[in-house]
């Protein structure tokens, strides 16, 4: 704030706002010229920033008197205020980012994580401090001198932590958002210490009155989060047909959240944990949370980020190197920290049971500097009584310790990388961890708001079983027209280009905005959304990407073809249908399409679940149908929802006794699948493990049609067309099936596969959900 002063009452404005300008370009060049260079070898964009400062500060070119003039000394309170608004703004979308459900399921192990790390580095601290204090001449309490330094050494930059897993595609993993979620309880924690150790630096006879401030900027903290949520409410009621907030709407949201940190901040606090406080607990529904996520985003990864990086790099001094004593003592406090994170977090993990090679890159990753090691640096050093010399020290070995973990971390990715890489596991598989709690991530794909309702109810429903958490995302499919073809008048469209899908729900955006702000109104399910624009040919690959970028279990397609209101099916689109065949070739999870006929309403009055949803798994044979049930089992745990499994099988085995023979005891029920010459082991030990968790304890039903050919099995579903509201069948994968012989050869699509293909026929009134899990490209040739 004392700069914030200086620079009001600074006669001259223009001469430093120039200079700090032409600084802030050239960080931003020399910055993405340094990622150019580096990330071929992994390194990430922090590092790049952080050297851009380096080499623009007094290490290297301001040693010379041209840029050295042209770089005013009288600059440093407009970084120091740029850095101060940078705070506020990254903090407080790092707050709106956070990922409650999974911070609030992890909270004791990233608890762990943190404290482990900074348990041991205030040891370490504690023990060189008394050395370091005569060491740097420095004058004044003994005590805050070795609280400041705990700070520095035992801090974890969770603005650089999150970076860092971002660039190196890890904050979808379970060890990086593990490091994210404990970066942000360190950050939080030495923030509250800072906030002590402002508390007692100054004068003994200020200290309650300093209390009283604080007491006063918490009242105002709570009075905020209510006005957020109030605020919140009412703007999203505004101007229902538009996608997000005006501008004037958009400032008056974000001057509200800086003049209370700028509260904070005369009060004599850091603004860390206030802003991180109201991003955390401002609404994440409608069209307010969608306005701050889009606009500070782009700018603060674009701008503000990388400015703040290179502000750290620009204010050490390497020069201190060519001092052996000063040497040392970096090279000292470089190794306490880092030695103090490996050790105290490897001991957290080998507790939580967490492998040694994610517990070292958690290790290095808890090591990154940044906000809170500045504003002690720069705010408490004063009342310390700090020495030039200790805040150069400093402030060179936070950035050392910054700048090393990148190489590192490169190291261990680039050694270990199928176990860091995208590695799915098939749904049959994670049957047996059932016990344990696990997450169930979904990306669902649509192209316009038409299947998103039945889209939101699958994932409803999905989310029924106590140990499975939903974790869905929607990304919305924009086909990118060929500039010829976007040149052309409407009328001068071909007939076979007319759609009513061009025009269909008014803005399509607007209305999926809607559907899922009034999902997670009735169900609480966060649904995270992505946007991708892309032409038809390659639009496969936003998809593939996006699904292994972030490691879903599963993805949902649209069919290609639509209900009409007389009920039958009318075909849009043919690149539509060229993305699901592409999707299932490529995909390197677990892929679902959906051909939409109703599942439940969005938006209907509460007494519609009343009512519970007939639901029928399909099953035949072969790991499409093993994962169609799997899937059908998470939705089978639903309130309101009734899952039936029917299983196929041929007439012939009926007189062997092929089917489920049970025998109950006094405390288990045994399922005995007799051994048949042509008979899938696997299949059979999946539905035996499967008959005797569900079934015999009456969650689930199950039936045996007993068929000899494809006529029968057609006429089998025939007969239970009209009984469920959706149809859960594998797509194939089933070999020479004798029970679905002569089925293909009236098949019309076959990315449905053979009975999916005939459930999506005019006989058939329930959406059907056809199931392909991943599998390599050689058993692919052998499908059916």
């Amino acid at each position: 704030m004392e700069a914030t002063q200086r620079m009001a009452c600074n006669a001259d404005l223009i001469n430093p706002l120039f200079s700090m300008g032409m600084q802030v370009s050239c960080v931003l060049v020399l910055s993405h010229f340094f990622h150019l260079i580096l990330k071929p070898f992994g390194q990430p964009g922090p590092i790049a920033q952080i050297l851009a400062g380096l080499v623009l500060g007094p290490s290297a070119l301001s040693n010379i008197r041209a840029v050295k003039n042209s770089f005013q000394s009288s600059t440093e309170d407009y970084y120091q205020i740029l850095g101060l608004f940078s705070r506020i703004f990254f903090m407080f979308l790092i707050g709106l980012q956070t990922d409650l459900p999974y911070a609030i399921r992890s909270i004791h192990r990233a608890a762990a994580v943190a404290l482990g790390g900074a348990a041991t580095c205030f040891a370490f601290s504690a023990a060189v401090s008394v050395v370091l204090f005569k060491e740097l001449d420095v004058q004044g309490n003994g005590f805050l001198f070795a609280l400041s330094l705990m700070v520095l050494a035992a801090n974890a930059a969770s603005p650089v932590v999150l970076r860092l897993a971002v660039d190196y595609k890890l904050s979808t993993s379970d060890v990086g958002r593990l490091a994210v979620c404990s970066s942000l309880v360190n950050d939080i924690g030495c923030a509250f210490l800072l906030c002590i150790v402002g508390i007692f630096s100054g004068h003994k006879s200020k200290i309650g009155e300093r209390i009283g401030n604080g007491f006063s900027c918490l009242l105002l903290l709570v009075a905020v989060v209510l006005l957020n949520r109030h605020l919140s409410q009412w703007l999203n009621k505004r101007n229902r047909h538009l996608k997000h907030l005006r501008n004037t709407e958009f400032f008056c949201v974000l001057s509200l959240i800086i003049a209370t940190a700028m509260f904070v901040e005369w009060s004599g606090y850091s603004s860390i944990i206030t802003c991180f406080l109201m991003g955390m607990m401002f609404p994440r529904d409608g069209k307010t949370a969608r306005t701050l996520l889009h606009k500070l985003s782009y700018s603060i990864h674009t701008f503000v980020l990388p400015v703040y990086f290179g502000y750290i790099g620009f204010q050490a001094d390497l020069k201190r190197f060519g001092n052996l004593s000063d040497s040392l003592i970096v090279l000292s406090i470089v190794l306490l920290s880092v030695g103090g994170k490996i050790t105290g977090t490897l001991a957290a993990c080998r507790q939580l049971n967490i492998p040694m090679k994610e517990g070292v890159v958690l290790a290095f990753l808890m090591n990154v500097k940044g906000n809170v090691d500045l504003v002690l640096i720069n705010s408490v050093a004063d009342t310390i009584k700090w020495t030039t010399r200790a805040n150069e020290v400093f402030i060179i070995t936070m950035v050392i310790n910054t700048v090393i973990v990148g190489p590192v971390v490169a190291f261990i990715l680039s050694r270990e990388t199928k176990y860091f890489g995208y590695c799915q596991v098939p749904l049959e598989k994670q049957e047996a961890a059932e016990e344990e709690e696990r997450e169930l991530r979904i990306m669902v794909c649509v192209h316009g708001p038409r299947h998103l309702p039945t889209m939101a109810r699958i994932i409803q429903s999905s989310n029924g079983h106590k140990n499975t958490t939903v974790s869905p995302f929607l990304m919305h499919l924009i086909e990118l027209p060929d500039k010829n073809r976007s040149n052309l008048m409407y009328n001068q469209l071909q007939d076979d280009e007319l759609s009513d899908d061009d025009d269909y729900g008014g803005n399509d955006v607007v209305e999926m905005n809607d559907t899922v702000d009034a999902f997670f109104s009735e169900t609480g399910i966060m649904t995270r959304q992505l946007k991708v624009v892309s032409p038809f040919a390659t639009m496969y690959e936003e998809v593939c990407n996006g699904a292994e970028d972030l490691r879903v279990s599963i993805v949902l397609l649209p069919f290609h073809k639509h209900q009409r209101i007389d009920g039958k099916m009318e075909s849009g689109k043919e690149g539509v249908r060229i993305t699901n065949q592409k999707v299932l070739r490529h995909a390197t999870c677990t892929v679902g399409i959906l051909v939409d006929r109703g599942f439940w309403v969005v938006g209907a009055p509460q007494m519609g679940f009343e009512v519970p949803q007939h639901v029928a798994v399909l099953f035949f044979s072969g790991p499409d149908d093993r994962e169609a049930l799997a899937y059908g089992r998470t939705m089978g745990m639903h309130a309101h929802v009734n899952l039936t499994v029917i299983r196929f099988l041929p007439e012939s085995s009926k007189d062997h006794d092929a089917g489920m023979s049970i025998a109950a005891y006094k405390e288990e029920v045994l399922m005995s699948i007799p051994r048949r010459e042509n008979e899938d082991e696997e299949d059979n030990t999946f539905l035996a493990n499967f008959y005797n968790r569900y079934v015999t304890t009456g969650q689930v039903g199950y039936v045996e049609k007993y068929v000899d050919n494809g006529e029968q099995t057609v006429k089998a579903l025939k007969e239970m067309g009209d009984m469920y509201s959706l149809f859960i069948v594998g797509k194939g994968g089933r070999g020479q099936c004798p029970i679905t012989t002569g089925m293909s050869d009236w098949e019309e699509c076959p990315e449905l596969g053979t009975v999916g293909d005939l459930l999506a026929s005019q006989d058939f009134d329930g959406s059907v959900l056809v199931i392909q899990q991943h599998r390599n490209q050689n058993m692919e040739l052998m499908d059916d």
